[in-house]
């Protein structure tokens, strides 16, 4: 498995931890545009977070792979995670393979996250599309002891994670629950802006016009994050659909 250069202040590279959020998305800045402030949140408040991204973007439009690796790295470091890795698939072509199950489910067991996030189940691009499937599939695999797989050449323990959450992107969904984010969003910009290469900056007007480098698109995200934080009576949130109904124990967990 590749690595960042980067991953926790604390930590060797390639060395593993118990998380307690992992987003594993299809492309670097899919966690911070969609889920962000949620993951900044959480490690604000004492959780483990991190983020894997499937591919490392490389047939975007704008920039390129070394360059979206950098600006990733910026970005990881503003939402304070423990983990930033990179798989490496071919950017354009996620597929809901064997071996690529295989792959996640080594990652899933390799950190044993309690939450995994990925990305939205309708969408414009089909990567995102694919790689929900793909990662609600390694996470159900991932707790069948009697498929074996190895990290670092020793074997893995079955790990299946206690829930999965999708989110809203670029395709409207209708959230099964939203995160009163208030307290990060601004964590949430600042980590989109760490991606010059791929969102709009009026310093770079030579650059392809795409339909995230648009101002507009900017403007979407802040909307949707105040109509989000209005329908739960906070400035702004981050909504989430689930892969299965949760419960609660009592009536007043709910806000």
């Amino acid at each position: 498995m590749r690595c960042t250069k980067w991953v926790a202040r604390t930590d060797e590279i390639c060395k593993t931890m118990k998380l307690d959020i992992l987003a594993l998305v299809a492309h670097p800045d899919d966690a911070e545009a969609f889920c962000g402030a949620t993951l900044a949140l959480h490690q604000r408040r004492g959780g483990k977070v991190g983020v894997v991204d499937l591919t490392d973007g490389e047939k975007g439009t704008r920039g390129n792979a070394e360059l979206r690796k950098e600006e990733a790295s910026k970005a990881s470091e503003l939402l304070g995670l423990s983990v930033r890795r990179h798989l490496s698939f071919p950017d354009g072509f996620v597929e809901d393979s064997r071996e690529n199950r295989i792959e996640i489910i080594r990652v899933l067991r390799a950190y044993r996250p309690d939450i995994v996030i990925t990305n939205a189940h309708t969408d414009r691009h089909p990567d995102h599309e694919l790689t929900s499937r793909l990662v609600y599939r390694a996470c159900f695999l991932s707790g069948l002891p009697k498929i074996e797989t190895h990290w670092q050449q020793k074997p893995q323990e079955a790990w299946r994670p206690l829930h999965l959450y999708g989110t809203v992107q670029s395709y409207y969904v209708e959230p099964d629950f939203i995160v009163d984010v208030s307290e990060t969003w601004d964590v949430k910009v600042k980590a989109i802006k760490a991606y010059a290469s791929q969102f709009f900056h009026p310093a770079q007007p030579q650059e392809p016009k795409t339909l995230i480098a648009n101002s507009a698109y900017l403007e979407m995200l802040e909307a949707r994050g105040r109509e989000f934080g209005f329908r739960i009576g906070a400035q702004h949130g981050e909504g989430f659909t689930v892969f299965r109904v949760p419960g609660v124990r009592t009536l007043t967990d709910l806000l």
